[in-house]
């Protein structure tokens, strides 16, 4: 049984198939994986090339791998660490999932991980990202998986009913159209970088956020988008574990912090040194290292340290200044609301899996940077691979082998109301989202004022994207349909942030600087044109809605 069915003609590639995975990270790899185990034709189509795009090829893979007996501790680290927004049994799921399944890839490709400083699991199964997604890629093309790279999914595909039924994009480099049948989908395309340069990131455009709430769904901890990631000043290199074994400096060579985490404020690592560097340079160098260490960081992580190589500074002995560049909902927590133990999205056949979906479950409304993120590829892949595979092999739900009646979902970008805009306008409404999403003066630290000035703006740019954004066919209408994803995202961001009038976590308000009690809940958005606010509480938690152990945790 092959993957997936094509028909070729000069015009556009048509394809049909069980299940279609849109992505090509961790997540997307981990779901086809498991759909294809199921018995599923599987048809991957990913943005750039699978197994070496996106920003887990570009670090090391360590995932949340812990034994039974030390879960329960690990557990409540990583709670307090959320600031108590996060659900028991979806943290206990995942690590079991994780624990299972991580060493059939890890086993083979994997080393134990280091004990020095930045690298907390000593034992713990890691592996560099290029060779982790190229044997992922191995596996998948073995299995049968038919992947189409350089071939970005640009909307959603709705029968008669509102259910999904697949997906249409464009073959960058043969400017040529795709359409593909499917039984399910899952959105497995990563976050939102608002392509802010952050190694890898690029792909990570927010796309199928906007393709699922085009559909009907809803997302959740949007506020929680705003993680910045330490860099050398002018680079790209954001993997931040390392600076734990920092020491941080003034111009004048005045200790300012030791260790990120230090003196650290209620957004944890690097709220209190963010607000320092927009104050003037601040320098880091690696001297809280043992000398021993030196070598085995090296190893560990290779490509962190080719940028001080290249500019002939030893990080270990030589101070470096450093900024810091956003990384929006990949680092951060937002996404898509699943809905159920299988991460459906709750609109019929369509799924979503890793930095796609919200994480405020596992990690609440810290980072879930490193292993806990990628613990959630591992187990959100194989649920919603399983679970597609399920539907699309149904007899209600082999909607690809049925080809139900297929309407395009996708508009802004894509289809404008108005006069067409000339081509190459994307620019300008890219460079005008950045203006009001990337500074860290406007995200990193929130008001009132700041939100409503920005959110008046993003509304005209997604008003004017509407009526005129649109590309020629390739990678022109690739980048006026990120575009709109990156308003859009945008535009989500700042209204969740509104809604919460407090500080938690990375979400920093300088008019409400306290974390409220009352507020333990999740911000559910939706819409794309008028959007749609609500709350929810959280299902599982970890700490008990008494009014004492609340206002202790908080």
């Amino acid at each position: 049984m092959t993957a997936a069915g094509s028909r070729e003609s000069a015009d556009v590639l048509e394809l049909e198939t069980d299940v279609l995975v849109v992505g090509g990270g961790p997540a997307a790899v981990w779901a086809a994986l498991t759909a294809r185990a199921e018995g599923a034709r599987v048809l991957l189509v990913d943005k750039g090339f699978c197994g070496s795009s996106g920003v887990a090829a570009a670090a090391t893979a360590g995932h949340w791998w812990v034994p039974p007996d030390k879960r329960e501790e690990a557990i409540t680290e990583r709670d307090a660490l959320g600031h108590n927004l996060s659900e028991r049994s979806w943290m206990e799921r995942v690590l079991e999932e994780t624990w299972r399944r991580w060493p059939e890839v890890g086993g083979d490709v994997g080393y134990p991980g280091g004990s020095f400083p930045g690298l907390r699991s000593p034992g713990a199964i890691v592996c560099q990202g290029p060779i982790y997604l190229r044997e992922m890629r191995r596996r998948v093309s073995h299995s049968g998986v038919r992947i189409l790279d350089h071939s970005p999914a640009l909307e959603l595909l709705v029968d008669a009913d509102g259910a999904v039924c697949g997906a249409a994009g464009v073959q960058r480099q043969k400017a040529r159209p795709w359409r593909a049948r499917a039984g399910a989908v899952i959105l497995a395309t990563g976050g939102c970088c608002w392509r802010s340069g952050a190694l890898g990131s690029n792909v990570d455009t927010g796309d199928g956020y906007l393709m699922a709430a085009e559909v009907g769904a809803t997302l959740s901890g949007m506020e929680f988008s705003n993680y910045y990631g330490i860099v050398p000043a002018g680079g790209s290199m954001d993997k931040n574990g390392f600076y734990a074994g920092a020491t941080f400096t003034d111009a004048d060579g005045n200790v300012l912090a030791a260790g990120f985490m230090s003196p650290g404020g209620i957004g944890g690592p690097g709220t209190w040194l963010l607000e320092a560097v927009l104050h003037g340079p601040v320098y880091a160098i690696f001297d809280r290292a043992p000398a021993e260490a030196w070598p085995k960081m090296r190893a560990q992580m290779p490509n962190f340290f080719v940028a001080f190589d290249r500019h002939g500074i030893d990080p270990f002995r030589q101070r470096f200044e450093i900024e810091y560049i956003l990384e929006g909902t990949t680092r951060g927590t937002g996404g898509l609301r699943i809905t159920d133990d299988t991460c459906s999205t709750g609109v019929q056949g369509l799924w979503a899996a890793g930095d796609a979906v919200s994480r405020e479950a596992i990690v609440g409304s810290a980072s879930g940077a490193g292993s806990p993120n990628a613990a959630f590829t591992i187990s959100s892949g194989t649920w919603s691979g399983r679970a597609a595979a399920a539907h699309a092999l149904s007899a209600s739900g082999a909607g690809g082998r049925s080809k139900p009646a297929a309407q395009p979902a996708g508009r802004v970008g894509l289809r404008p109301t108005g006069a067409r805009l000339p081509e190459g306008s994307w620019r300008e409404l890219s460079r005008a989202t950045q203006d009001e999403i990337l500074p860290p003066a406007k995200n990193g630290f929130r008001s009132t004022a700041q939100l409503t000035r920005s959110l008046a703006v993003l509304d005209d740019l997604w008003g004017a994207a509407g009526a005129g954004l649109a590309g020629s066919i390739g990678r022109e209408q690739v980048w006026a349909r990120e575009t709109a994803s990156m308003i859009v995202n945008a535009r989500w961001a700042y209204t969740s942030a509104e809604r919460r009038e407090e500080t938690r976590g990375m979400h920093q308000r300088t008019d409400f600087p306290d974390s409220d009690p009352s507020q333990r809940h999740r911000i559910l958005i939706s819409g794309t044109d008028e959007l749609e606010v609500d709350f929810a509480a959280i299902a599982d938690p970890l700490v008990p809605y008494g009014d004492e152990l609340v206002a202790e945790a908080a």
